[in-house]
């Protein structure tokens, strides 16, 4: 039963009661799993390009970036930093005092090599009147803590990931923030020197993420030679879900429905408000210090070229089925290319007339396209590439999550687990069509591919309802192509200890 109040919460939101009916009904029949056709491997849908094919790609880039189009750097950056200081957290509200776990002796036997030590230690004098060493040796762990993660001290606890000391250089330290600006001058410069780099941040972190940057970006300009234009939005409180109680009825908090954030699937609305030709992803802790760069760089020129010299060819291909001047073999042509280069096959093909068969092609080269860098598996946690089978039966590639796999099916369980390559979120994206208008990035949404989670509110049970991800469901309709890219590429921060790796020293 929606009250007044309820009207007024949708209204300020942007939400209709129409959402709000067919959100409960996801709770109510929960989500299909994913129909696979296999595991994508190098054998089958992952491209891993020898030296010459990688020289054309990085050389069809090189020319692209000297055209007038527009290139972004996309960043998803509003998520707390909370997560990564799990085990501090839970070691400041131990009974004991001293380090005990590998996880809290590892963290104060290295401290001094975080990037974030010398703001740690003034915090420290500031606040205890001891430095760290002083602190360490009275016994005092739990203050040099407290000063990392509370507001009193640096506040890293409730900050986001963005904002904090990731590297050491020998002219000061690094945010990720900042190592995003750089990486961004180093291979998503247009011809003028233009870098273009667009943050989602959340509401509350705004102000710092714009006061680093007027502090940090001139500097870095003037580094790399570049212009930079930096620019922050927020995910839409429209893509904002209910949640619900047990029993799939609106969940209400003193009497209020209760609303969550739809997850990183919400962020297609942010990238579909860019103006741009092509659009970088990548999350916002995956970066390393500038003698590691070189990898990230070379890899990601490598991906957008592949992207810009498949484009290409779908462009000219659907310029030439709107002329209607080809032939029969110009046909069988484009269809190799939809099969053998975007990997979509359509097991009906062979009942199809010519003429259905333009129809088809037309429909199915006229979508944006990404390329995903794809790692080999090392075990880390996350999605991977799948071929799997789509609404209207066809076969393509996508990335997809545990979640959206039946793990009680021994055949797709052994898919999963049996997989060569994961998704280290490493995508460029191709959002406008061969006459140059942009994609309604919304409308290549699967909307059957999101996914149901149990939280609690005050000591009571709920469901929450994530959107379809961003690289998931979000982007399920859209043509794939995978390429495989070194580990080097791949260095996320998921604990405050993954800062101690080499990767990040």
């Amino acid at each position: 039963m929606i009250t007044l109040q309820d009207k007024e919460l949708l209204a300020q939101k942007g939400i209709s009661e129409k959402q709000i009916a067919e959100q409960l009904a996801c709770f109510e029949k929960g989500f299909p799993y994913l129909k696979l056709f296999a595991a994508a491997s190098v054998e089958q849908g992952i491209l891993a390009p020898d030296a010459d094919e990688q020289k054309k790609y990085l050389n069809a880039w090189e020319a692209y970036t000297q055209t007038d189009k527009t290139v972004v750097k996309f960043v998803p950056a509003s998520g707390a930093a909370s997560r990564m200081f799990k085990n501090l957290f839970e070691f400041l509200g131990a009974e004991y005092d001293a380090p005990q776990s590998n996880f809290e002796k590892t963290f104060f036997d290295k401290i001094e090599k975080f990037a974030f030590y010398d703001d740690l230690n003034a915090v420290c004098q500031k606040t205890a009147g001891k430095d760290i060493p002083a602190l360490v040796t009275a016994g005092n762990y739990k203050t040099v803590v407290a000063a990392l993660l509370e507001s009193a001290g640096l506040n890293y606890g409730a900050l986001p990931k963005g904002l904090l000391k990731f590297h050491k250089y020998e002219d000061g330290s690094r945010t990720p923030l900042e190592e995003h600006l750089v990486e961004g001058a180093l291979y998503a410069a247009n011809k003028n020197g233009k870098v273009n780099v667009h943050f989602t941040v959340s509401p509350e972190h705004r102000e710092l993420f714009k006061a680093l940057v007027d502090e940090k970006a001139a500097a870095y300009a003037k580094k790399y030679g570049v212009d930079y234009n930096i620019s922050f939005s927020e995910q839409k409180p429209s893509t904002d879900t209910i949640a619900a109680d047990m029993e799939n009825k609106p969940f209400r908090d003193n009497g209020k429905l209760l609303f969550r954030p739809g997850g990183h699937g919400a962020l297609i609305e942010n990238l579909n408000d860019l103006d741009a030709d092509v659009i970088f992803i990548k999350n916002i802790d995956n970066v390393v210090p500038d003698k590691l760069k070189g990898d990230t760089v070379l890899y990601k020129k490598l991906i957008a070229g592949v992207l810009i010299t498949l484009q290409q060819q779908a462009f000219a291909y659907l310029q030439l089925l709107d002329s209607g001047k080809y032939t029969h073999e110009q046909i069988l042509d484009i269809l190799q290319f939809v099969q053998k280069k975007l990997f979509c096959k359509n097991p009906e093909i062979k009942n199809l007339e010519d003429a259905e068969l333009v129809i088809y092609l037309k429909e199915k080269l006229n979508r944006p396209m990404r390329v995903c860098g794809m790692v080999k598996n090392v075990g880390e946690p996350g999605g991977g590439p799948f071929l799997a089978y789509n609404s209207d039966g066809t076969i393509s590639l996508q990335i997809l999550e545990s979640s959206q796999i039946d793990m009680n099916d021994s055949e797709k369980k052994d898919m999963f687990e049996k997989g060569t390559h994961f998704n280290p979120v490493d995508l460029v994206c191709a959002v406008r069509d061969y006459k140059g208008h942009k994609f309604d990035l919304v409308k290549y949404v699967d909307k059957a591919t999101g996914f149901i989670s149990y939280k609690s509110k005050n000591g009571k049970d709920l469901k929450a309802l994530e959107l379809p991800g961003l690289w998931n469901g979000a982007m399920s309709d859209w043509n794939t192509v995978f390429v495989e890219v070194p580990l080097t590429t791949f260095n996320p921060v998921k604990t405050v200890n993954d800062l101690l790796r080499e990767q990040h020293q």
